[in-house]
């Protein structure tokens, strides 16, 4: 409890305290059991007052804990696919890598992660399949990850998607097909088609390219 408020309880139980020995004129045993009363009093709000001050320690220490040690940013991989879901539908253009242009599949993974993680990837399904980034397995898949793609199991690597979770990957797929779309990886062609996966959400890849600002503006939000 803090001094400010046990200097007021016992300013408040002199001042009784004086009351009682200055305006009771009842007989003096009346007057000390009065000073008792009042001396009792005072200890139980005092007590009361400590318990209080306790409890807020507690409650502080509890926040604390909950604002630190168990505290985690934001998941990039969040952030990543939200800016991937605003530009479902746009054209698919040969080359292209912007909303303007429209994409190809390759433009539009390297937008994507420039443009929300500030991140530069390599511009064709060539480059990203030679990339330094972890391989993954097919298995341990997580959303963020680059998955390539060749044609049926023929030829070298023809595509490039960014897997979303749930079997399901965003992607440019073909004019035809519409631009910008979700698919699902159990799909027979893109099943047929699976070549490898990359992880390029590593913590050392986030350490070094992604700007100390943007984790921030990712709190703070």
């Amino acid at each position: 409890m803090s001094k400010f408020i046990k200097i007021i309880v016992c300013g408040l139980s002199c001042l009784a305290l004086a009351s009682c020995t200055t305006f009771d004129a009842r007989p003096e045993h009346s007057a000390g059991a009065k000073r008792d009363t009042i001396e009792l009093k005072s200890r139980a709000l005092v007590a009361v007052l400590d318990r209080f001050e306790e409890a807020q320690q507690t409650a502080s220490d509890l926040q604390s804990d909950a604002l630190g040690a168990n505290y985690q940013l934001p998941s990039l991989s969040d952030s990543l696919l939200d800016r991937g879901k605003t530009l479902l539908g746009t054209p698919y253009q040969y080359g292209g890598n912007s909303r303007k242009t429209g994409f190809d599949c390759s433009g539009f993974v390297s937008h994507v992660y420039k443009e929300e993680l500030d991140i530069q990837l390599p511009r064709t399904t060539r480059g990203l399949l030679s990339m330094d980034a972890p391989v993954i397995a097919r298995a341990d898949l997580e959303p963020g990850d680059l998955i390539l793609f060749n044609d049926r199991g023929r030829g070298r690597v023809t595509h490039v998607g960014i897997y979303m979770g749930d079997d399901e990957f965003i992607h440019s797929s073909s004019k035809r097909s519409g631009g910008v779309r979700v698919d699902k990886l159990s799909n027979r062609y893109w099943n047929a088609s699976y070549l490898q996966a990359k992880r390029v959400l590593t913590e050392q890849e986030v350490a070094a390219q992604v700007r100390p600002e943007e984790l921030l503006s990712r709190v703070v939000q």
